[in-house]
């Protein structure tokens, strides 16, 4: 695959302070990336220099293998900010059409367009009304909408579902899926670590302006498992089965046992002692940890975050 972006050493300060320091990363054609971080982290300081609204201070950026332009390149972008960019006062038919043709449509791809968008999302009677109408999530969509409607080769989105249903969101989710199948490359920000590993294949968590994570959502999980399995049986489970040196006991819920296999030990040891005691295995699984407790070990500075990073 190719590299639509590329990000280098960038860094930018505010009156001394650094908001973005030293992030580096790159992101493929087609991949829907993660950029990841609680409230202050730097995500959008670092999102605002990606599309030229900001210049770094140190660092570049490489679009499509080539260095960054702003005036040249913004038609290749769509950004949707976490904070409303709609004119409250326009009707939102007119409204779209006018940022469409700021993004190089004419009137008439523009009006085509948008007409396509708004019938998938259910808007057609929303043309006269006035965006001060709209609900949150009602913007929301229109806001989508505005942001894809030029077909961008690189879309950015900043906390997409906030103030969506779930059946809007989900509607929302599908044309991410799709834009990605389709070519174009997705960054996803949010501090929503359940959104992240729904929709990501890829992320960057970043804290108080620097890079501290950056891999696959798959290998992530795997680099910080914790041997954790979920043993699940057709008997009860009685003290007897869990007084054992070959594991820790989590918590027993039912037929449901949740150990740690402790060091020196494998999987196949376990399942031979539950056999060896008459007992059925159900089923066997590892339990990986999820993001947002991966997200919360490493924004806490705990030591294996440290160890992780160095």
């Amino acid at each position: 695959m190719n590299t639509v972006l590329q990000v280098s050493n960038l860094k930018k300060y505010f009156s001394g302070q650094k908001a973005v320091d030293d992030i580096s990363f790159s992101i493929q054609q087609g991949s829907v990336f993660g950029l990841l971080g609680p409230n202050g982290a730097g995500k959008t300081t670092l999102l605002r220099m990606i599309t030229g609204i900001f210049f770094p201070d140190e660092g570049s950026i490489t679009l499509n293998g080539k260095p960054f332009e702003p005036m040249r390149d913004s038609q290749l972008i769509g950004y949707m900010p976490e904070e409303r960019g709609l004119y409250k006062k326009m009707k939102i038919g007119e409204q779209a059409v006018y940022l469409a043709q700021l993004k190089g449509l004419s009137k008439k791809e523009a009006l085509e367009n948008i007409k396509t968008w708004f019938i998938k999302f259910q808007m057609e009677s929303w043309w006269n009304k006035k965006v001060e109408d709209l609900s949150k999530g009602m913007s929301q969509k229109l806001q989508f909408v505005t942001t894809v409607v030029h077909n961008p080769k690189l879309i950015i989105l900043d906390e997409p579902f906030s103030g969506l249903d779930p059946v809007n969101a989900n509607l929302i989710k599908d044309e991410i899926f799709r834009l990605a199948k389709e070519g174009a490359t997705i960054i996803f920000s949010t501090h929503r670590m359940e959104q992240v590993e729904e929709i990501c294949d890829h992320i960057v968590l970043v804290n108080k302006g620097g890079k501290i994570l950056d891999g696959t959502v798959d290998k992530i999980k795997q680099e910080f498992k914790e041997n954790i399995f979920e043993v699940r049986f057709d008997e009860s489970i009685l003290a007897e089965h869990t007084a054992i040196h070959l594991f820790d006991v989590k918590h027993l819920i039912g037929n449901t046992l949740s150990i740690r296999i402790n060091e020196g030990f494998s999987n196949n040891d376990v399942i031979q002692f539950f056999i060896n005691k008459n007992l059925t295995i159900r089923s066997f699984n590892e339990v990986l940890p999820s993001l947002n407790d991966i997200f919360i070990r490493l924004v806490k500075g705990s030591p294996e975050a440290r160890q992780f990073n160095s």
